[in-house]
């Protein structure tokens, strides 16, 4: 098998470039919730042995499904596609309350890898509902997250709005019983720009006494807001479907840096790196740390790099099991 990059060609074409400053932010990378959901999958073919089934990508990144494709893991975006009796997981993004109603219908022994602080969210939206509000929900449409939280209470409950525009054009009268939730891996930035708007219309509208935007989400868009003033480019590693690392992308743009998303070392093309001086790198919260080694290979074959590691926040949030996988 060839090797993906030529080793002894481009260590020596490397030392011959240009040296570039290479700044990678911290944290970055796997969160709690992920490194939870990863876990799940892996004992669940310990216990169950293969295959196991999965309800949509346990998280947005290729490289960690495919690994987990190749230890017996099967992807499925629908129900109907798992045979009776069949252990099953869902995915770390949540999933609506039908779901596992249905599962546990169906006769399924499932294990729910939902991120404990997407649950969290959830279990807020059925007090607002409880206490008599109505929801008004920022996020993404369609995405997978959002999915799930609309699903955890009636129809007609809760209202999404994406942007300040949104909610100028919400009907709801001024006094009307409102509170707000949001997907947790939003920009902050821009979260609290439409929250402001929220409670500008709405005084009275009730919110979460903590952030919902998860505590990954702000560190990594802070480590590269840490890093970008500082980089002519800054490379983010993720899936394009990954609400996280598009918003890191973002937030380099609005530092003033250019940002490129990428999935792997193969993606770079060499000619961004033309009149680059000072290189960025991060990754969102489902790309594992192999891939940020890969992609520093590949970048040291290009030019002759020097390594800085930026740090921003530390982290030490641990996620409990499910107690069948503990016991």
């Amino acid at each position: 098998m060839n090797a993906p990059f030529p080793a002894a060609d481009s260590a020596s074409a490397a030392a011959e470039a240009a040296p570039l400053r290479l700044l990678i932010a911290a944290p970055r990378g796997f969160c709690a919730g992920v490194d939870r959901a990863i876990e799940i999958v892996e004992r669940a073919l310990v216990r169950y042995g293969a295959p196991v089934y999965v309800r949509h990508e346990i998280v947005h990144n290729r490289y960690v499904v495919d690994g987990l494709k190749a230890k017996g893991a099967v992807f499925v975006e629908d129900l109907d596609e798992v045979p009776n009796g069949s252990p099953m997981i869902f995915s770390a993004h949540g999933v609506p309350k039908a779901v596992p109603a249905a599962a546990t219908e169906r006769g399924l022994a499932w294990l729910d890898a939902t991120c404990p602080l997407v649950s969290k969210v959830h279990r807020q939206a059925e007090r607002q509902l409880e206490a008599g509000r109505h929801i008004v929900f920022i996020g993404h449409r369609g995405h997978p997250e959002v999915v799930g939280t609309f699903g955890q209470v009636p129809e007609g409950a809760m209202t999404l709005v994406e942007t300040e525009e949104d909610v100028a054009a919400l009907p709801f009268a001024q006094d009307a019983p409102l509170a707000f939730l949001t997907q947790t891996t939003l920009s902050v930035d821009d979260t609290a720009a439409i929250i402001a708007a929220l409670r500008a219309r709405y005084p009275e509208i009730a919110g979460p006494r903590g952030e919902d935007i998860c505590y990954a989400t702000s560190n990594r868009q802070a480590a590269v807001k840490a890093i970008a003033g500082k980089c002519e480019l800054v490379l983010v590693i993720g899936a394009p479907n990954s609400s996280n690392s598009l918003r890191l992308v973002e937030v380099a743009q609005r530092c003033g840096s250019e940002s490129q998303l990428i999935q792997r070392a193969a993606d770079i093309r060499p000619e961004w790196l033309d009149g680059v001086n000072t290189l960025g790198l991060t990754a969102g919260a489902s790309a594992p740390e192999a891939l940020v080694r890969e992609v520093v290979d590949r970048i040291a074959a290009l030019r002759a790099v020097t390594e800085e590691t930026v740090i921003a926040a530390e982290e030490t949030m641990v996620f409990k099991l499910p107690r069948q996988l503990t016991d």
